[in-house]
């Protein structure tokens, strides 16, 4: 517990900006909750993750760490050791335990489509860039968006390197070993599947766990009132 009222940063992750959590910060916000929306730099997952960690070094206080997707990889990266996180969330997100990568974690369970939807383009340092196709990216990110925003999505999603994905969690002592965590996730997740939620929420044993039907990845756009009460929730049992 703290005397002071954690202020809650958001990490996005793959094939999306900070954007997307706009309509999770208004919620937030009209509840007078203090929030900062990193922009994750989607390069490396060591790399995001120290971004990540001077973003919560610049707030100045107790920090509630939330992650969407390959957001909860930096998350938990960022978290490890780290003071000034006091609680997590993840939103749809992965929940990695040291070594496990998002490639990992993303095929221990059948279920995941993202594999086909995909596009890559070389990079000049010998690395490859993924994105989601965008005749593919409504239906597979954001099947429950309205279409005008889908498309919109598509054009402005935020390819990620491919070495990100496939980076094992370095820290030894991922940060929900040491902190309390609480998840929210759809249960129609073309990305991540359901049973990967259900498995990384109860790695963690995370003190609340709530399930969205019907849901797609894209979970904070589509619906960012279950996400936001989850947060919400978070907040008041940290005090």
């Amino acid at each position: 517990m703290t005397d002071q009222k954690p202020t809650v940063v958001l990490v996005h992750g793959a094939f999306a900006d900070s954007s997307s959590w706009n309509g999770v910060i208004e919620r937030l916000r009209a509840q007078s909750a203090s929030v900062v929306a990193a922009a994750n730099p989607l390069r490396s997952l060591s790399g995001d993750a120290a971004y990540v960690r001077d973003v919560v070094a610049s707030v100045g206080g107790p920090v509630l760490l939330v992650g969407h997707s390959y957001g909860g990889m930096v998350i938990t990266e960022a978290g490890a050791k780290n003071d000034a996180v006091v609680g997590l969330v993840y939103v749809d997100a992965f929940v990695p335990d040291h070594g496990q990568s998002a490639l990992d974690l993303s095929g221990e369970f059948p279920g995941s489509t993202l594999g086909d939807a995909l596009a890559s383009y070389p990079l000049a340092d010998g690395g490859v860039d993924l994105a989601i196709r965008p005749d593919a990216f409504h239906h597979q990110f954001a099947a429950d968006v309205d279409d005008r925003t889908a498309a919109l999505m598509a054009v402005t999603q935020r390819p990620v390197a491919q070495a990100a994905l496939a980076a094992g969690l370095p820290t030894d002592t991922p940060a929900w070993k040491t902190v309390p965590s609480w998840c929210v996730f759809s249960d129609a997740d073309l990305n991540i599947p359901v049973a990967e939620h259900r498995a990384g929420a109860e790695r963690a044993g995370a003190r609340g766990v709530r399930e969205v039907r019907g849901g797609s990845h894209a979970l904070s756009v589509s619906q960012p009132g279950p996400v936001a009460d989850t947060i919400l929730e978070a907040l008041t049992a940290l005090g």
